[in-house]
């Protein structure tokens, strides 16, 4: 057989991912705050497009944008039909392409805010103004502790080891490191480590520099003047409390169930990890993408929310009047492609608010008696199942639930919210919620009386409901939901009554 070069035609299908697909893919995606951000950077890179501003109209030189992105589509209704048409969906599955990282930092401009309200100045007369309070408010830990260092210890060699000391803290103010690291670091003997150590765990919070939960709760008791004997026989033996064997710790500690009870109620009133108060982190509200609202006719009424939603528009007369200029070649293909991008952007963005309408509309449709009944008629649901009935790839779903909230009469819940597993049915028929099983679970033991239910119990009951679930299935539901077991359980009631 004869060896040698030759020419073939063949004919094969392959995907191609464009830089304007993966954009749109990366906007579906997108949460309307990170989108937010994604629009801001366009906005600096591309001259052709802008933001439409409420009081444009006022304007009477404003340029007139040709295009823009919608803030919502026609408000859909249950059956799944929008006025609008909608484009070419994107139901393909990119997965691997493409990573869920997004622009979202931003500069912390909180204390630049708070200057300039007040007009860059402060008026210290103001009775009003609690400065105290905003110092305490500012103030970080290492701040607080080093003020203290300060002022109670005054040899410079205990300060060092004071300053050391403090950069060993964890975030939860206890001391996470060895004292030998120290004493090596510094050359000196441990013992007077250990002797700065014992005075600064006399620092403010209660319980700062403690090598364990337990020192840190003994610290706190001292600050108290309760740490007893029964106290400290309490604390050597706190993994008995936490198995709530209450009997062991009347016996070990020598005190009765009333004194008992009475130590526990001490205990819980402290503070385990006393370092979370100063270093605060800031929480940010929910903003929910999609709100849903009922119509007076009773059925369910979805859309975008149109105050998170950014509005883009391309200035195609500020193209037209640049365009007309003497341009050299370099710069007619830069504004040719920077205008090709606003209008590919505008699109996605229409694209990206009639998909997620879409799986939006379907999964209120699908949770119907949900929203009327309660979370006990939570209908067990996978992406398959909204992908089919969208006619759309069940990747596409799954961006469009990512990062996604939806306001709806019971409150705000992410779109995965509603995807749940399918418990089997002990009669046979519709399948039931885990999330539901879950809820059920929990109502049965928050309405337990004397009679605490174990897990059996709760199988038999549930079977009897027609839900057919196992023994194991309920204990991992159940600890799931940080429920005792009935035994720790039994032992609480025991020593409330």
């Amino acid at each position: 057989m004869a060896l040698g070069p030759r020419l073939d035609l063949r004919q094969s299908q392959s995907l191609v991912m464009t830089p304007q697909l993966q954009q749109a893919i990366k906007l579906l995606q997108l949460s309307n705050m990170e989108l937010d951000t994604f629009i801001d950077q366009e906005l600096e890179r591309n001259p052709l497009l802008e933001r439409e501003d409420s009081d444009r109209a006022d304007t009477p030189d404003a340029p007139e944008p040709e295009q823009a992105a919608p803030t919502s589509e026609p408000e859909p209704m249950l059956d799944g039909q929008t006025q609008g048409a909608a484009e070419d969906s994107m139901d393909v599955d990119y997965d691997n392409l493409y990573n869920n990282d997004s622009a979202s930092d931003q500069p912390d401009s909180e204390a630049f805010g708070q200057w300039s309200a007040s007009g860059g100045r402060h008026d210290f007369d103001d009775g009003d103004t609690n400065f105290d309070q905003m110092m305490a408010e500012s103030i970080s830990l290492r701040d607080h502790l080093v003020a203290q260092l300060n002022m109670d210890i005054a040899d410079p060699a205990d300060r060092l080891i004071g300053l050391h000391l403090i950069e060993m803290l964890d975030e939860t103010g206890y001391l996470s490191g060895d004292i030998a690291e120290i004493a090596g670091k510094l050359d000196c003997p441990v013992e007077t480590v250990e002797g700065v150590l014992k005075r600064v765990q006399r620092f403010d919070p209660a319980g700062i520099f403690a090598r364990s939960l337990k020192e840190c709760l003994a610290l706190q008791l001292i600050e108290k003047n309760r740490l007893d004997p029964a106290m400290a026989a309490l604390l050597d033996n706190l993994e008995m409390l936490a198995r709530r064997d209450m009997a062991g710790l009347i016996k070990v500690c020598g005190i009765d169930s009333e004194d008992l009870a009475e130590m526990i109620g001490e205990i819980k009133a402290l503070d385990p990890k006393p370092a979370l108060r100063f270093d605060h982190v800031v929480t940010h509200t929910v903003v929910p993408d999609v709100l849903m609202r009922r119509t007076p006719d009773g059925a369910w009424l979805v859309e975008l929310n149109s105050d998170t939603l950014p509005r883009v528009l391309v200035n195609s007369r500020y193209y037209a009047k640049v365009s007309g200029h003497s341009l050299s070649r370099e710069e007619k293909t830069y504004l040719s492609e920077r205008y090709q991008s606003a209008n590919w952007l505008v699109k996605s963005l229409h694209q990206r608010a009639t998909t997620i309408l879409k799986v939006a509309t379907e999964l209120v449709r699908q949770q119907d008696a949900f929203f009327r009944l309660g979370v006990q008629h939570l209908k067990p649901l996978v992406l398959r199942d909204i992908a089919g009935a969208i006619s759309m790839h069940e990747s596409t779903v799954s961006r469009v639930t990512s990062n996604k909230y939806i306001a709806t009469p019971r409150g705000i819940y992410e779109l995965k919210y509603f995807f749940t597993q399918a418990i089997g049915s002990a009669d046979g028929g519709d399948a039931h919620s885990a999330e539901s099983v879950r809820h059920r679970i929990k109502s049965l033991i928050d309405a337990e009386g004397k009679d605490v239910l174990s897990d059996d119990r709760l199988v038999e009951i549930l079977k009897g409901e027609g839900i057919d679930i196992a023994r194991r299935t309920v204990a991992k539901y159940r600890e799931g939901m940080n429920i005792p077991s009935s035994v720790q359980r039994r032992r609480e009631k025991a020593l409330g009554g």
